[in-house]
C-alpha cells in the first residue's frame, strides 16, 4: 500500500467550496483506481508550541486545517493514477472554471508527500 498525504490551510468561509471541489476531484482519483480518499476537516487541532498541523501550513486567523490522504495499492499504482488524473479533462475543466477566481485553499502553503505503509491494522 502507498499513501499520498496532504495538510492544507482552508479559510473557514471556503470550507463548503473546498468540500464541493474535493468531492469532484476525489471521484476522479477513485475512477482511475485509488482505493480510498479522505478529506478531514480540522476539529481538534491545537496550535503547538513547537510543531503542529496549524504551524506546518502557517494557518492564519479565520482558517482551519484540512488533513487529506489518498490510498493506493502501491507507489507504482499511485504514479500511474496521478499521471492519468493530471491529464483528465474533468480536472482541466475544474481548473478552467477557477481562472480569475480565488481558490478555496492556499496551495503555496500545502504540505504533502508520499508514504510507504509501515504498519497497518484494520478491522
Amino acid at each position: 500500500m502507498y499513501v499520498d498525504g496532504f495538510v492544507i490551510p482552508v479559510p473557514k468561509r471556503s470550507v463548503a467550496s473546498f468540500v464541493a471541489m474535493a468531492r469532484k476531484a476525489d471521484k476522479i482519483w477513485m475512477d482511475y483506481g485509488a482505493l480510498a480518499v479522505f478529506e478531514c476537516l480540522g476539529d481538534d487541532v491545537p496550535y503547538g508550541k513547537r510543531t503542529s498541523f496549524p504551524r506546518s501550513v502557517k494557518v492564519k486567523r479565520g482558517e482551519t486545517v484540512v488533513f487529506s490522504w489518498i490510498l493506493f495499492k502501491s507507489k507504482t499504482d499511485r504514479d500511474r493514477i496521478n499521471k492519468l488524473v493530471m491529464v483528465d479533462k474533468r480536472i482541466a475543466a475544474m481548473m478552467e472554471k477557477m481562472k480569475g477566481k480565488k481558490p478555496p485553499f492556499d496551495a503555496k502553503r500545502m504540505v504533502y508527500g508520499g508514504f510507504k505503509v509501515g504498519v497497518r491494522y484494520e478491522r
